[in-house]
């Protein structure tokens, strides 16, 4: 495993999406521990959570509480873990999202999270995404207060645009620690953000980073036919994958940790041999060659 640097911490190039864990579709309790479990056996020290990561006849924070749970079963050290939370979103009865950037109702989210994964202090605290009905400054303003009660170390935001970056970077200063955006071969749309916290040294965590990539197995070598994947959407990343006796998956993870040495993607997973492929990809790397043949499929 790689490490790279998130706020004061160092943490490993690939990092664990715990939403699969405790959302619809969620694995049974046993094999979400096993997941969490497999993902540190291989080097993972970043979970990523939320507060709304429950099922909609759920209870907020179930997410949460999981993770904790399969850390404190875990039979090896699990002290360098670092659990990431995010706090601004809810779930509605039909399963939809809600979005809730009240400064007020934010710090106390941020408290009850603290409560439920039992730590003096979160290390990464997040905002899930910016709420039209709320000043972003003002939601800002929540993530400074909790910064200075000692409730969290570090602030991160998500789902947000450059400006709002470089706000962040204003109110926060160096206690902004991350973004958090979706970005995948699929989906490329916030490549001036990437770029922004490369140049601020602000970690970038791409949130579905799997998007456009077939959901082949990511525990060994792409099972592709003589065609080398020609036919398939984003053909480039098995032809890459094959010549290197990898997954496209595990292509796409390199892929991404190539783009910035601040880029720290946070995969998902249910499954034991999807968290412990997903963190072998950090030991991937590509050339040149495939690099630009891989950026030139979007």
């Amino acid at each position: 495993m790689r490490y790279r640097t998130l706020g004061d911490f160092q943490v490993s190039a690939i990092g664990l999406g715990a939403m699969p864990l405790s959302i619809e579709g969620r694995p049974s309790e046993q094999q979400a521990h096993a997941t969490v479990h497999a993902a540190l056996d291989a080097g993972v020290t970043l979970i990523d959570t939320a507060d709304s990561y429950y099922a909609p006849d759920g209870e907020p924070g179930a997410g949460e509480l999981l993770v904790a749970r399969a850390l404190a079963a875990y039979g090896g050290a699990a002290d360098s873990v670092l659990v990431a939370t995010k706090g601004g979103r809810g779930r509605t009865p039909d399963g939809g999202w809600t979005v809730d950037g009240d400064p007020g109702r934010l710090k106390q989210a941020a408290k009850n999270s603290l409560a439920r994964l039992g730590v003096p202090a979160i290390g990464l605290y997040q905002l899930h995404k910016p709420d039209p009905a709320v000043p972003f400054a003002d939601s800002l303003g929540a993530l400074r207060e909790l910064l200075d009660e000692g409730v969290i170390q570090f602030a991160g935001i998500s789902n947000v645009d450059a400006e709002q970056i470089r706000l962040a970077r204003r109110m926060l200063g160096e206690k902004l620690a991350s973004v958090q955006n979706r970005y995948s071969p699929e989906v490329r749309d916030s490549e001036a953000e990437l770029r922004l916290c490369a140049e601020l040294g602000v970690a970038f965590l791409p949130w579905s980073p799997l998007g456009g990539i077939s959901r082949s197995s990511l525990d060994g070598p792409s099972a592709l036919g003589g065609d080398d994947g020609a036919d398939r959407p984003y053909a480039a990343f098995h032809r890459v994958a094959r010549a290197h006796g990898a997954s496209p998956q595990q292509t796409a993870l390199a892929w991404l940790l190539a783009k910035s040495p601040t880029v720290i993607p946070i995969p998902g997973a249910s499954r034991p041999q999807s968290a412990a492929g997903s963190a072998a990809a950090a030991d991937l790397v590509l050339s040149e060659t495939e690099l630009a043949e891989l950026d030139a499929t979007g």
